[in-house]
């Protein structure tokens, strides 16, 4: 197979762009599909609401002519968005985008000091925050360009008797709800109330976009920040809805039906969740139920007994963690039909357990921000090939480079090189770092993958996580997956960590299944199934791993913490 390595399935923007703006594919969506079901939010008390398509069209339109009617803001103008999986997200996320506007979107746990730096860098004018946030928003707002901050609640769009009982009790008996520091502009029914009012006198806010080019950037998207300061990958209507396009070309694509529903465990606010979560299914027809706060996975239990749930995507994390989830253990759900994973790598033993248990295999993928979401997919119409991530969606080129930027052999170990519709503009503000990652029109993913014979990628690793012991390379993931192996292991996580004989040692951070097992009895076993050198020279039992919102495992930390200990 030929380098760069592509789908054969041809892509051309000219003739397969599903829309020109992201707006226009949202109101095509609504469209078809007004009557039906959007999307449903559960709260952990088992409360439920739910908009249909009109419900959410009409109100993302109020949210458009407020910000161009009221607040008067123009094209090229940002409003970021910080809040959980509530209705009121996608309400004011796709309002933004309708109205002609840049949406960036902030992780709702992010510190004070973390969220003034993305107001900041991100030049946003409007701030939609959830109220759980409020008593940090005067320091959050200092030395930005944020002119009117709107408060969001998590009750936004329930019933008015169910807002003021749950609302009560948030705030006054869990104390959930601290006071609101900062001038406040107003709130969601603010927005939508006076926006509803310029809307009869608008009519269609397709006016707002009428000059727009499809190379305008729709969102300014954070990187996760965990291997260091997040950075804004500036991502065109071109790049979010020419990835929707290239899966739409696949022709291996699931067929969907009236009753199928997606449970979003996953953030919106983070890039794999609104793509594939909210916008792949909008344009399909699908009922997005979204899970308000997914810890403990106890709060799971009331969205798979309230909706028969049918598309399910996750990561490693959170598949593994169902599993050890008895009231899921007792009763899988019966109406999966597709699984996903994707953000993080997925492991053989979790793949193997799950399809055991509920029958249904996990369909993996690879993405990055940078990329907008979706690079390769496993085609669905054949079982997963293990260990792989899929091959490559229509219009997308890979390379496999090594050190010096050339293509290594089939089958061989390099940085995976991305090129497609999908790869972003630049990181914003940033030209140092756009530069660092492209080399003529190519990303540079930073990932080591390889290719097989018949078109499949694997990810092997990051290549900041790899760790180099007395001058071999050594992968975390083909340690973990060997760990995650032994029936006495939950999860484990493995870094390096200076050491003065080998340059770097392996250090293995493991939550444990059967607390009687020894940190000699896991590197034993290590020794069964691994070369010497990479076997583990320490492992530390957790009760937890350190996780981002999305789930993937904090390396940072545990190699911050895997130095000290050696240090110490």
């Amino acid at each position: 197979m030929a380098t760069p390595y592509t789908n054969e399935i041809p892509f051309n923007a000219d003739e397969d762009l599903l829309a020109n703006h992201l707006g226009s594919l949202v109101d095509d969506c609504v469209k078809e599909h007004a009557s039906k079901k959007a999307f449903s939010c559960v709260l952990p008390t088992g409360h439920t609401q739910t908009l249909t398509f009109e419900e959410f069209g009409l109100y993302s339109d109020a949210v458009a002519a407020y910000l161009r009617e009221e607040l008067g803001l123009m094209p090229g103008d940002v409003v970021a968005v910080q809040a959980p999986n509530t209705l009121g997200y996608p309400v004011m996320a796709f309002g933004v985008l309708k109205a002609g506007l840049t949406v960036t979107n902030i992780n709702p746990l992010y510190t004070t000091d973390e969220t003034n730096h993305q107001l900041k860098d991100s030049g946003a004018k409007v701030w939609f925050v959830i109220d759980v946030f409020g008593n940090r928003v005067a320091e959050a707002v200092k030395d930005t360009s944020v002119k009117h901050v709107y408060k969001l609640s998590l009750l936004d769009f329930f019933p008015p008797a169910q807002r003021i009982l749950l609302g009560a009790a948030m705030k006054y008996l869990k104390k959930a709800i601290p006071p609101f520091t900062g001038d406040l502009a107003g709130t969601t029914r603010t927005v939508i109330s006076t926006g509803l009012k310029h809307l009869k006198k608008v009519g269609d806010t397709g006016r707002y976009r009428a000059d727009q080019s499809v190379g305008d950037v729709a969102i300014y998207q954070y990187t996760g920040g965990t291997t260091g300061r997040s950075k804004g990958a500036e991502l065109t209507h071109y790049n979010v809805v020419g990835n929707l396009s290239q899966a739409d070309k696949r022709e291996d694509n699931l067929e969907h039906t009236e009753k199928d529903v997606m449970l979003l465990i996953l953030p919106l606010y983070h890039v794999y969740a609104l793509a594939v979560g909210a916008l792949a299914s909008m344009r399909n027809g699908v009922h997005v139920v979204l899970l308000l706060v997914p810890r403990p996975l106890e709060n799971l239990r009331h969205a798979f007994e309230n909706f028969e749930v049918s598309i399910l995507p996750g990561i490693n994390t959170l598949y593994m963690g169902l599993m050890q989830e008895k009231w899921f253990v007792e009763n899988p759900p019966k109406s999966l039909k597709v699984c996903y994973s994707g953000a993080a790598p997925l492991q053989p033993a979790t793949a193997d357990a799950w399809e055991k248990l509920t029958g249904q295999q996990i369909y993996e993928g690879y993405g990055m921000t940078e990329a907008t979401c979706v690079v390769t997919t496993m085609p669905l119409n054949r079982p997963p090939k293990r260990g792989t991530c899929g091959t490559p969606i229509p219009g997308t080129e890979l390379r496999i480079v090594d050190s010096e930027g050339k293509d290594v052999p089939l089958g061989e170990a390099g940085e995976l090189w991305v090129r497609g519709p999908q790869v972003m503009k630049g990181y914003l503000n940033n030209p140092e770092a756009t530069k660092d990652n492209f080399v003529d029109g190519w990303l540079k993913t930073g990932d080591v993958g390889k290719m097989d014979e018949e078109g499949y990628l694997t990810i092997v690793d990051r290549i900041k996580d790899m760790i180099i012991v007395s001058g071999f390379n050594v992968f975390p993931v083909d340690i973990e997956d060997v760990l995650t192996q032994h029936p006495g292991i939950a999860e484990a996580a493995v870094v390096g960590a200076p050491d003065p004989s080998s340059g770097e040692r392996v250090v293995a951070y493991v939550v444990l299944k059967d607390s009687s097992l020894s940190a000699s009895d896991v590197i034993a076993h290590c020794r069964d199934h691994l070369t010497s050198y990479k076997v583990p020279k320490t492992v530390c039992f957790l009760d937890e791993l350190p996780k981002s919102p999305v789930g993937k495992v904090l390396r940072r930390e545990l190699r911050d913490q895997a130095s000290d200990l050696v240090n110490a």
